[in-house]
């Protein structure tokens, strides 16, 4: 009995010596793993994927490629490079792996491949111009790449860039920076004589070149149209993989087809197809649609769905095509019989597909996240799911992440609103908490049950989270979606203060300690809600703007603009309607910090300047803070982490403490 008894007592102790779990904390940012791009190999054996992970040194994230064994019992890192790797690839008989990599001193990044037995990776290409994708022919002989013209901007003696000459319409965008007149093209690549042949030449961008079977032909998509700048059509063309071969469309709608896939027989292309034909497409839903490659009117299969559809796959057998459904707080994995429209769920519940690939044995591989688990690679048998990789379990292993819950509220219309709540872990029952309502952007898009960094982060230090699916988010039809056309910042702001009310109604939020934040098409609706109601005691808008007329000409959206609100010079009226919040700025009262990346192009960072010089002006306490060298998204570690502890310490200061506590010493520390 004394060595039993004993056995338990050290036993007990081992449990009472075991760390606490605790709540997530912005330093866990730099733990965290991103997976990516999953590649099932030819005999499915295996599926490659990009692992990003934060380099401290460096301060940067960069992506090495690995593989998990389809049991998932066995995974192997692939590279380990400090440059990272992008776009995996498997040559057709699964012996390499092709990806894309600026090594060596290298400018433009080159297309590499990988024997997956081991050794050193070897460069395949010296391409003087931007490798922007590529697919591998079927018989591995060949690979379609998609290369823009070189930029000879600099100058060679002096490194010094020329002058930006632009003539073009949609002369600007994030990242990209200004736009020149670079057109990019479809190229075939000879791997064995590393030779190069034309295939497209013009003014026009080609993109999203995919293999027929038998390898003859190639589907891509491309904007033909007199001037692609004014419009959002894209249409998709064949063309013989061969140089000087004539192209040919093969659809012809008024909006945007692309995402071309061939069914396995080589007789099909299944694409997603717009609902809108006019020249902005904002507020739309892709339907998947399948057309025959000798031409002919396309079927629309999901056009009855009412819900956005992406990632369309052929079964192996093609006899369906399977898509990811993004349906009121959830991504589900759907399948169309191709014979007879019907529809099913393959898999789904209170979580967020991200991916899809096809198995060879009729399974398929995706990527999927959970309330409490981010992004792993799975496979989809049967209807479930099983999980293929376990990269997350470190990130997890000590943290204490919010219970994410889903409620409905009711605005003052009447509009029911798809919402998620965030409870902190330790969050004591029954007793209201401070609240934030964090705002996604877009509009289009949704918030769902997938793993949300943001959100976790700010439950963690001791708030209830809310995201609110406002009109003018997808998942819920076409007409919620277009609901806020040209009109914005009314019914947001009210779907949003109905949230509001029904936190407080409900015991949830204390309605003396709510905060509203958000980054995008959320730190503009921040700048509307503020300027509409008073109740919120502390806001944190991102990336927003307010003024709009000024964004006119000085963002990438002036196609949105002239479509949607029209010219400003002819309809002032509506552009100074949806520019309420800086022109009532003296109703502003919240105090709100402001934030923004030097080089956004998307919003930019004059918006978030001119919201804060009304605010510093009107006396109410400010911040501005500006990320350098970042654009719309902030992608350097420290500065991740530094914007979510700016939240905190923002909302901690009015939402924490008592009012009468706060000091002019203390506003905008």
């Amino acid at each position: 009995m004394k060595p039993i008894l004993a056995l338990l007592l050290a036993g007990g102790a081992a449990l009472a010596q075991a760390p606490a779990k605790r709540p997530i904390n912005t330093t866990d940012i730099a733990r965290l793993q991103s997976l990516s791009d999953p590649q099932v190999s030819p005999d499915g054996k295996w599926v490659a994927f990009g692992q990003a992970s934060v380099d401290a040194e460096k301060d940067k994230r960069s992506t090495d490629l690995w593989m998990v064994s389809w049991d998932g019992k066995e995974t192997v890192q692939l590279t380990h490079s400090t440059e990272g790797e992008s776009m995996p690839r498997w040559s057709p008989d699964g012996r390499y792996l092709s990806f894309i990599a600026a090594r060596n001193g290298d400018k433009d990044p080159q297309l590499w491949l990988l024997d997956r037995r081991g050794g050193e990776a070897s460069k395949l290409t010296s391409l003087k111009g931007e490798l922007e994708s590529y697919e591998w022919a079927p018989d591995g002989k060949k690979i379609a790449l998609v290369v823009r013209d070189k930029d000879y901007s600099d100058s060679a003696k002096t490194k010094i860039r020329t002058p930006y000459v632009i003539d073009r319409y949609h002369f600007k965008e994030d990242i990209k920076g200004y736009l020149d007149r670079r057109a990019a093209h479809l190229y075939l690549f000879d791997v064995a004589k590393k030779t190069l042949d034309t295939l497209t030449k013009g003014r026009f961008d080609e993109e999203s070149p995919v293999w027929s079977p038998d390898g003859r032909q190639i589907v891509f998509v491309s904007n033909r149209t007199a001037d692609p700048d004014r419009n959002e059509n894209t249409d998709l063309y064949l063309i013989d993989a061969r140089a000087g071969a004539a192209m040919k469309p093969l659809t012809q709608w008024a909006g945007r087809d692309n995402n071309p896939v061939w069914s396995p027989d080589g007789k099909k292309i299944a694409y997603l197809r717009s609902t809108t034909p006019a020249n902005f497409i904002m507020y739309d839903q892709p339907v998947l649609a399948t057309v025959p490659v000798s031409g002919g009117e396309p079927t629309l299969l999901s056009a009855a769905l009412d819900r956005p559809v992406r990632s369309p796959r052929w079964s192996a057998d093609g006899k369906s095509i399977a898509v990811l459904v993004d349906d009121d707080r959830r991504t589900y994995v759907g399948a169309y019989e191709t014979a007879t429209g019907t529809f099913s769920r393959v898999a789904g519940g209170d979580r967020a597909f991200a991916d899809l690939k096809t198995h060879p044995n009729g399974s398929w591989v995706t990527l999927m996240s959970e309330p409490a688990v981010p992004t792993e690679i799975y496979a989809v048998e049967n209807g479930s799911v099983r999980r293929l990789t376990t990269v997350q379990e470190a990130f997890l292993a000590p943290l204490a992440l919010a219970k994410v819950e889903g409620f409905t509220s009711k605005s003052k219309d009447g509009t029911e609103v798809s919402n998620l709540l965030f409870r902190p872990a330790n969050a004591p029952a029954g007793q209201r908490l401070p609240a934030i309502l964090f705002i996604h952007g877009g509009p289009v898009g949704q918030d769902n049950f997938g793993f949300d960094l943001s959100r976790q982060l700010l439950a963690g230090g001791g708030y209830a989270v809310i995201g609110v699916n406002y009109r003018g988010s997808s998942g819920r039809g076409l007409a919620f979606c277009k609901s806020i056309y040209g009109e914005w910042g009314n019914k947001e702001v009210m779907d949003i203060l109905g949230a509001a009310d029904y936190l407080v109604a409900n015991g949830i939020a204390d309605p003396a300690k709510l905060g509203i934040g958000g980054w995008s098409y959320g730190g503009i609706l921040t700048n509307y809600t503020i300027a509409t109601d008073p109740r919120f005691k502390a806001a944190a808008s991102g990336a927003g703007s307010s003024l709009q007329i000024t964004m006119y000409g000085s963002d990438q959206y002036v196609n949105q603009y002239e479509n949607e609100l029209g010219l400003p010079w002819k309809n002032p009226e509506k552009w100074m309607k949806v520019s309420y919040p800086f022109l009532k700025a003296d109703k502003i009262k919240t105090p709100t910090l402001f934030m923004g990346g030097e080089k956004d192009f998307n919003v930019p960072i004059a918006g978030s300047e001119q919201m804060y010089q009304a605010l510093k002006t009107l006396g109410v306490p400010t911040q501005l803070i500006i990320y350098p060298g970042q654009f719309h998204g902030i992608t350097v570690p420290s500065y991740q982490k530094d914007r979510f502890d700016r939240y905190l310490r923002w909302f901690d200061q009015y939402l924490k403490v008592p009012v009468a506590a706060i000091s002019s010493e203390t506003q905008g520390k």
